[in-house]
């Protein structure tokens, strides 16, 4: 539905101003280009490809202990629970997405609120893992962000209202959208969320500034793609994979491998690559075989929305690994562009981002027990059967023997993204170390239920930590250094041209470290938990740091044993910005 940009908003928006200087449309180009710059922030992962660097040197290992807070600003109401936004930054405006499907526009210096917009949710919405979102995206004139029932909203960037809105799918059928989109050659590039409710992944590319749609490309192999023509009309587009080839009988018609986090887009290869999540249901002996694509990365010609290649982690999933780590691509020297993925399942992987090659591969925590290595020749994982979730129908039929299982299905890495810096070659990981007792049961499909399978009960490994933050050299896959938490880390990692590393913790500190020592330099209490990646850009001479605050997302909902040894966190909804002393 594209809405005339004067209709009555579908929700408030509170304060709208707009400027009397018209600001340049945000562009390709400038997508593209700001990340070199640090002037603004205009992509989820500050560029496309998701490495979270700035060039920044203003805040560095020697000035950082000025840092002081500039502004605080509260979202509000009793929608705290859990705020994973990542904000973007564009004409001294900030814009922010925040818990029940909300975006405020705030001036960035400041935190003057400008106006805020707030999707009216339906009852029954259906989403996993807390009422979160995770950012949006800018382009043209417009801040454009998805909503917890599975919609697309496009608004005026300088006063709030709604230009257009697009239905992604059915909440109903459990269907939602908690990820930031992403801009590529103008298409603006969406996932699924949904997969415990037996849903289809896919990757949308539509008409930034129409909303119409382009392309979609099925992440579940034996589904047809499509793409549209200027009318809309629906033009087949070709199935991806082999029907059956990898599921049996019909499981694949509701074989979830959602692709829930998003995803990235490198301009130097052409390629938009996203992560797909479990095959559903989680009991693996309901669907023998690979279940393609689940588990993967797929890297999409956003051009044609054609899958180029594929990279399956964990075939035959058994322990809800899921997959969908962003993938964040780097140069390699020689022309070479890899890509380095940590993945729920404990490894990191580092791949061939033009040809999806299996480069190297390694454990970023502690504890496996699932499989004993990759094989570097077959890109396979070395399996370790008695450590799979037993068939219950080899039992009393109710329920399969329960077996040990690390890491957790809440992963070694979860939603929270990783950073590269270029200036020290190193990912910096926020790894968590934790198991899980699970077990299979019967299950049949039904529309908007629930759709596992199984039975799990989250357990502690360490009695003195659970998260670490940790340097990974993808060369040589060794840990160069680590921080550890008490908590588990849920938020995402900054790095910057000033030899330093933002990251946050449930306890509520925002931190940075030395990034070449992880020396911790300086840390700050937020009042609630951060489960947020942060930020930093440049405005009137000043360099900026910003993360919002607010405890919850998949942890206190689903964690067993780590809930309740967390459950002293509060839950909190507000947005720090911070600067120099004196700047």
């Amino acid at each position: 539905m594209r809405v005339p940009a004067l209709r009555a908003l579908s929700a408030a928006v509170i304060g709208a101003t707009a400027s009397l200087a018209v600001p340049a449309a945000v562009t390709d180009q400038m997508i593209q280009a700001e990340p070199r710059t640090g002037k603004s922030v205009l992509s989820w992962g500050l560029s496309t490809d998701g490495q979270r660097y700035s060039p920044l040197k203003q805040i560095n290992a020697s000035t950082v202990s000025r840092l002081t807070p500039a502004w605080a600003f509260s979202f509000g109401g009793e929608k705290q629970r859990g705020q994973e936004s990542q904000p973007l930054i564009y004409n001294g405006k900030m814009f922010v997405t925040a818990s029940y499907s909300r975006l405020f526009a705030l001036d960035a210096a400041t935190g003057k609120k400008l106006w805020k917009y707030e999707h009216r949710l339906p009852e029954g919405i259906m989403p996993c893992c807390d009422v979160v979102n995770r950012g949006a995206a800018l382009y043209d004139n417009l801040v454009i962000f998805s909503t917890l029932d599975a919609q697309l909203v496009a608004l005026n960037q300088d006063t709030g209202e709604l230009v257009w809105k697009e239905k992604i799918d059915d909440y109903q059928a459990g269907y939602s959208n908690t990820a930031a989109p992403i801009i590529a050659g103008g298409l603006l590039l969406t996932g699924v969320s949904g997969g415990e409710f037996g849903v289809v992944g896919r990757v949308e590319a539509r008409d930034a500034k129409t909303g119409q749609l382009v392309w979609v490309r099925p992440t579940v192999e034996g589904h047809m793609g499509y793409r549209f023509d200027a009318s809309g009309n629906k033009i087949e587009n070709g199935i991806s994979g082999t029907t059956n080839q990898s599921w049996p009988g019909d499981l694949w018609k509701t074989g979830g491998a959602a692709t829930w986090l998003g995803g990235t887009y490198d301009a130097k290869t052409g390629l938009a690559y996203f992560g797909t999540g479990n095959p559903a249901p989680w009991n693996s002996h309901l669907r023998k075989g690979d279940n393609l694509f689940s588990c993967s990365t797929v890297a999409i010609d956003v051009k044609t929305g054609q899958i180029k290649w594929h990279y399956q982690g964990t075939p035959n999933d058994g322990w809800d690994f899921d997959g969908v780590n962003e993938f964040v691509t780097f140069d390699a020297g020689n022309g070479r562009r890899l890509g380095g993925k940590a993945d729920r399942n404990g490894f990191f992987y580092v791949l061939d981002a033009q040809t999806g090659k299996l480069e190297n591969a390694f454990p970023f925590v502690k504890k496996i027990t699932w499989a004993s290595s990759i094989d570097l020749k077959t890109g396979r994982p070395n399996f370790v059967a008695e450590n799979r979730p037993s068939d219950p129908t080899l039992g009393d039929g109710k329920k399969g023997a329960s077996v040990f299982s690390a890491p957790s299905f809440l992963g070694g890495k979860n939603q929270m993204p990783m950073a590269y810096s270029p200036d020290t070659k190193l990912f910096y990981v926020p790894a968590n170390e934790w198991g899980m007792e699970i077990w299979n049961e019967p299950i049949a499909y039904k529309k908007g239920a629930a759709y596992l399978g199984a039975g799990f009960t989250i357990k502690t490994i360490n009695d003195d930590y659970i998260g670490a933050l940790r340097a990974m050299d993808p060369k040589t896959g060794k840990i160069v250094w680590e921080v550890k938490n008490g908590a588990p880390l849920w938020g995402g990692v900054l790095t910057t041209g000033g030899n330093l590393v933002f990251w946050g913790t449930p306890e509520g500190y925002l931190k940075a470290a030395d990034a070449k020592t992880g020396k911790v330099v300086w840390e700050f209490q937020t009042g609630s938990g951060v489960v947020a990646p942060p930020v930093t850009w440049e405005q009137n001479g000043t360099q900026y740091v910003a993360v919002a605050s607010g405890w919850g997302g998949a942890v206190p909902l689903w964690g067993g044993d780590v809930a309740k040894r967390v459950n002293y966190l509060e839950q909190g909804g507000s947005l720090w910005v911070f600067k120099l002393a004196g700047k």
